[in-house]
């Protein structure tokens, strides 16, 4: 198998999975056992857990429950050998706010589905993580959002006037704020800017030109201060300053449109015409299945052609892919997103210091309601997934995945075989399909749309589309080297994406090795023709270290994305391509949800996964891939960014696996020879599926939902 990275630019969930299907053991908790682990977890009085919502910040809660994963080695024993199942675990994030030393804690629970024990989960050094660089929670942006209305109270004027829009008793003409991250300059800090807004639809593009930042280390609210405001281009010290100056009519002000009640720019409504004509009034093409479904879907266990995996939704960072095969043999153990991280750049403070890192927002369980004939086509399999993130119990988000197989609109192969006299000897084809995994996660403004496609002639692809409301800010002449003036009071700052995957191949087993192809080219003599030269290709094997005839090869792709070396700040998230490491039980992920907020000092530091000159010579490896392209929004991107070039992802490919390509297993090709070549007239037509495809109509209606 090869890894190339493509750099262009049922009525029940997982959870409801099979029990006696092995892939269970990979299967997200169910609500059933999400409420075991709490109600466990809550009655023990060493830990002192009180509710989640409500009450104070100073306090220990119960943050986040999700599925922990059995270790490798006894999920391979149990899905070879069967016999006894591996433990049944979940993974515990425990805020510890009422002690004299604020932490937040991991726990393992279980056994599952009657817990009775727990133990603490290694973080980096065996320490526990400090309080400050906790994810934020609900009621923490409630106690923000009135800490923010107080101190902004001598501002009122101000804002009405410039804006029409205020804080205090606006009712349906309201200022919201979003918040930036990391949050500070360096450990220790919660000192978050955030960027005001006027509240209508599609907020993220009606900054009002003020930004605040809120210093809310201290559990106790009555503490929390605003130590800087940003104004129209120009900073302040505090609030009474910048309240002064306007009382004394001497601030240049940022006066505001009002916005229309129609056909808002940065709204969905129609507006304007096509220059063709063309109808945009009624249907167009739909995905139909005319002799039913060509997938299995039982549980947490999906099977397409020659294709058979288990995956789960982890409520920290999404789609994870496990026990991956084709033909019956193992390819993969573990195929998961780790990480989306967003750099940008900006003349306000807030868009300078926003470096955004999607696991710490738990992206995972930002996966809403997919929208049936939009979001997916109509005959998708809708599964619900349950998450329990900063509540008090499991929360259903309906239809927050789809399966589907998609007509790509491209023969998987095709040849037209001509006799170059008008006719041909034969037309073979095989249409071309695969099957779609898909999610979403909406982290505030940008939508990411996660997919993992499964094709006839094994290979595997990973993509994840961009698209949303762009991150933007006040627009001031300055900006305009930081990105784009996208509307009248509106920067679209420049940003770069990086998606990080992690891919543990098991090759023909687990004791596999890298290697990496060039192709360089050779000027030789010409064995044929005495004197001249022959100019060719021929590739170039480089870190050859055996790994069995038949394993094939990494190849690393090439192209553009990835920062290089030096360019950004200590992050967890690979600085490389593709990295290959081995693996190990205690590296589980290269990034965790406590990097946003602690970013120079985070508990997983995947540099240390790569500097300790391990042999990854015929050993049990992942290769860590990286992804990603540079935005610099444009007015297009408004009112959001299309999915068209704006898609990532990378291949696994079979190299020299198989005999030829497994898909001739399809019993879908056409195949036509003449019968009476060279005329042509009479044609001989195989096909293994029936002459026609018969009715494509969907006869339900659009529904949606949209609550979870």
């Amino acid at each position: 198998w090869a890894l190339a990275l493509l750099l262009t630019a049922a009525p029940s969930g997982p959870s409801a999975a099979v029990a006696s299907d092995p892939a269970s053991i990979f299967a997200d908790l169910s609500p059933a056992e999400l409420r075991a682990v709490r109600t466990f977890l809550m009655e023990r009085p060493e830990l002192g857990l009180a509710p989640s919502r409500g009450g104070p910040l100073a306090k220990n809660s119960l943050f986040l429950l999700e599925l922990l994963p059995p270790p490798k080695r006894a999920a391979l024993r149990f899905l070879a050998q069967g016999g006894r199942r591996p433990r049944r675990e979940a993974r515990a994030v425990v805020f510890f706010g009422a002690q004299p030393e604020p932490n937040v804690t991991e726990l393992a629970v279980g056994p599952l589905p009657r817990p009775r024990s727990y133990r603490l989960l290694g973080l980096k050094g065996g320490r526990s993580v400090p309080f400050w660089a906790r994810p934020m929670t609900q009621l923490e942006y409630e106690l923000l959002h009135e800490a923010l209305v107080a101190a902004l109270a001598p501002l009122e004027p101000l804002l009405l006037e410039a804006t029409g829009f205020g804080f205090q008793n606006c009712s349906r003409r309201c200022l919201v704020f979003s918040d930036i991250a990391p949050r500070g300059q360096g450990p220790g800090e919660r000192r978050t800017w955030l960027i005001i807004q006027r509240f209508v639809e599609g907020y993220f593009l009606h900054p009002v030109g003020l930004e605040v930042l809120l210093d809310h280390r201290d559990t106790d609210p009555r503490r929390w201060a605003v130590r800087q405001l940003w104004y129209n281009g120009r900073y302040f010290g505090s609030v009474r300053e910048l309240a002064e100056l306007h009382g004394r009519g001497q601030l240049p002000l940022a006066r505001l449109p009002e916005p229309p009640a129609r056909q808002l720019f940065s709204s969905y409504e129609p507006r304007g015409q096509f220059f063709t004509g063309t109808p945009t009034e009624v249907h167009g093409a739909k995905v139909c299945e005319p002799q039913g479904r060509r997938y299995r879907l039982r549980g947490n266990r999906l099977e397409y052609g020659g294709w058979s995996l288990a995956f789960r939704l982890r409520s920290s960072a999404g789609l994870q892919l496990f026990d991956v095969r084709f033909g019956g043999e193992r390819v993969a153990y573990e195929l998961s997103v780790q990480e989306a991280i967003a750099f940008y750049g900006g003349h306000t403070p807030a868009a300078m210091q926003t470096k955004y890192m999607d696991a710490g927002w738990a992206m995972g369980a930002s996966s809403y309601e997919l929208a049936r004939g939009v979001d997916c086509p109509e005959t998708a399999t809708f599964l619900d997934a349950h998450h329990f993130l900063d509540a008090d119990g499991p929360v259903r988000f309906a239809r927050a995945l789809c399966v589907f197989e998609l007509p790509t609109g491209v023969p998987l192969r095709r040849h037209f075989d001509s006799d170059f006299q008008g006719g041909f000897h034969f037309y073979a084809g095989l249409e071309g399909r695969a099957l779609v995994l898909r999610t979403t996660s909406t982290v505030y403004n940008y939508d990411y749309i996660w997919d993992f496609l499964l094709y006839p002639n094994g290979v595997l692809e990973a993509k994840v589309h961009a698209t949303g409301y762009i991150h933007a800010t006040f627009y001031t002449p300055e900006g305009r080297r930081y990105g784009s003036r996208v509307h009248s009071h509106l920067l679209g700052n420049l940003h770069t994406h990086l998606v990080h995957y992690k891919v543990d191949l098991d090759v023909a087993g687990t004791g596999n090795s890298f290697e990496t192809m060039d192709i360089r080219f050779e000027n030789i003599s010409n064995p044929w023709s005495a004197g001249s030269r022959v100019v060719q290709p021929l590739m170039s094997l480089r870190c050859d270290w055996a790994g069995g005839g038949t394993a094939g090869e990494y190849r690393p792709g090439a192209g553009e994305g990835a920062p290089a070396p030096g360019l950004i700040p200590p992050l967890p998230c690979p600085r490389y391509h593709l990295a290959v490491t081995r693996r190990h039980e205690n590296e589980p992920s290269s990034s965790s949800i406590y990097s946003q907020n602690n970013p120079w000092d985070p508990p997983v530091t995947f540099e240390s996964f790569i500097r300790n000159n391990e042999t990854i010579e015929d050993q049990d490896l992942v290769a860590w891939v990286t992804v990603g392209f540079l935005h610099v929004p444009h007015a297009e991107d408004v009112p959001n960014t299309a999915t068209p070039g704006n898609a990532v992802g990378f291949f696994l490919r079979p190299f020299n696996f198989f005999d030829e390509d497994p898909s001739v297993a399809s019993r879908a090709p056409v195949i036509v020879r003449p019968l009476d070549p060279p005329t042509c007239s009479r044609l001989e037509i195989q096909r293994w599926t029936p002459p026609s495809a018969g009715a494509c109509v969907h006869p339900e209606p659009f529904s949606y939902n949209g609550t979870y």
